[in-house]
C-alpha cells in the first residue's frame, strides 16, 4: 500500500474498532478517545478485532481520506492491548507494518555518511 501523502505524524490506535465505522466514526475516536486534533494532516491507523483489516484516516486540507487494506491470509502485527491508547510510528515503521513486519521494538534505521 503506497500512500500519496507525506504525513507529519502517524498514530496507531491500539484497540480494535468496529469496522462498520467510516470517516465520521473514526474521527470521533480520534477526537474523544485519543484526544488529538484530526485536522493536522496526521495519519490515524485503525484495525479490526481479527487484525486482518486496516483503515487509515487522513485530513488533506480539503477533506478526509480513508484508505482500507485487507490481508487475504495473514494478520497485521499489532501491539498488545495494554494501557496504551495509541502508538506513534515513523514512516518506516508504517511501511514495515503494511508489509507484514512487527513494528513493536523496531526503531527506524538512521544512516550516516562515514568520514572518508
Amino acid at each position: 500500500m503506497r500512500m500519496f501523502v507525506e504525513p507529519e505524524d502517524i498514530y496507531l490506535h491500539v484497540l480494535p474498532v468496529d469496522f462498520r465505522k467510516s470517516i465520521n466514526g473514526l474521527l470521533a475516536i480520534v477526537e474523544s478517545e485519543l484526544e488529538f486534533n484530526a485536522f493536522t494532516g496526521a495519519l490515524f491507523l485503525f484495525s479490526n478485532k481479527k487484525r486482518d483489516k486496516l483503515k487509515v484516516l487522513h485530513w488533506d486540507k480539503t477533506g478526509f481520506g480513508l484508505w482500507y487494506k485487507r490481508l487475504e491470509k495473514h494478520k497485521f502485527k499489532w501491539p498488545s492491548e495494554n494501557e496504551l491508547k495509541h502508538m506513534h510510528l515513523s514512516e518506516q515503521q508504517l511501511a514495515w507494518l503494511l508489509s507484514g513486519f512487527d513494528v513493536i521494538g523496531h526503531q527506524p534505521l538512521r544512516y550516516e555518511a562515514s568520514g572518508l
